[in-house]
């Protein structure tokens, strides 16, 4: 599999010749998760954060996610994506590049995903990654802004994780191996900065064992 130093050059060398083509660049920073989750048993911090540099059509994109156990103080989940993400109509783009997992194994994973607006305004973020012995595994994100007020925002949220086949290295178990949905209620003292609260239904499947709770959200979504 390509090393992700290469793929970091040969995705930057894109966006040069992108950059002598159009000078126009911009940068758009996202956490869309900032938080604590729990309930009387477990306490969890997760993150959910994105940026991209580039223009209409083309972008770089920088994407982490994961979480970290405070009882156990252990990473339950860490990535970073590394992705060339090329817009192939108004509210869609096309992404593909690398995966770099941190926890619970030291792994590189190939990515092709999409991501964009779909109907009713519903924001997608989805990805397929590539194992480095042919597996795959999934990740499909939903989200939706439902405006109580200006300020007051209710947002629906749903993810899914799925894998084609075990991966034994991993504790990965084929099928759903985990089940994310709950709403947030945020209040945006300014667009960029709001704080929020509201629970999440969670079912994780593995190798060694099924589990499932309901969980208090607690966080703050920052983007400029």
């Amino acid at each position: 599999m390509i090393s992700l130093a290469r793929l970091m050059l040969f995705l930057l060398t894109i966006n040069v010749a992108v950059a002598q083509d159009d000078p126009m660049l911009f940068n758009h920073f996202k956490a869309e998760r900032l938080e604590y989750e729990g309930n009387g048993k477990l306490h969890l911090f997760k993150w959910e954060v994105q940026n991209w540099v580039g223009n209409d059509e083309h972008k770089l994109w920088l994407k982490t996610e994961g979480d970290y156990s405070a009882d156990q103080d252990i990473f339950g989940r860490a990535d970073l994506q590394l992705l060339y993400s090329h817009n192939i109509s108004t509210f869609w783009d096309f992404q593909i590049g690398a995966r770099r997992a941190f926890e619970p194994e030291r792994t590189f994973d190939g990515v092709i995903g999409f991501q964009g607006l779909a109907p009713y305004f519903i924001e997608v973020d989805s990805a397929l990654f590539i194992t480095d012995n042919g597996n795959f595994l999934s990740r499909l994100s939903l989200s939706r802004d439902l405006l109580l007020t200006q300020r007051l925002i209710l947002q629906p949220r749903l993810e899914v994780n799925a894998a084609a086949r075990d991966i034994q290295n991993r504790g990965i178990k084929a099928g759903i191996t985990e089940f994310e949905t709950g709403v947030r209620l945020r209040y945006e003292l300014e667009r960029e900065f709001a704080p929020y609260l509201g629970f999440d239904y969670v079912e994780e499947e593995s190798l060694r064992e099924h589990q499932h709770s309901l969980r208090f959200v607690l966080g703050v979504r920052v983007w400029y």
